[in-house]
């Protein structure tokens, strides 16, 4: 049985912490800051926890 690949898109987005759950960046921090509070700015700096329904789907295109 040939060895399962990872999904390279997914990869370069997510990790696993060591206790396997699926860990993520947040999203809306690319542009448009200038209408952004310093402080949602900086909370959205944080890494998050995927929630679960999500991180199935995510544990099958990181299977290492």
């Amino acid at each position: 049985m040939p060895k399962m690949k990872t999904n390279r898109g997914a990869a370069k987005r997510f990790r696993k912490t060591a206790t396997g759950k699926i860990k993520r960046n947040s999203a809306f921090t690319s542009h448009i800051l200038t209408s952004k509070t310093t402080k949602r700015k900086r909370n959205l700096r944080r890494s998050r926890i995927l929630a679960p329904g999500d991180a199935k789907r995510i544990h099958a295109l990181l299977p290492y």
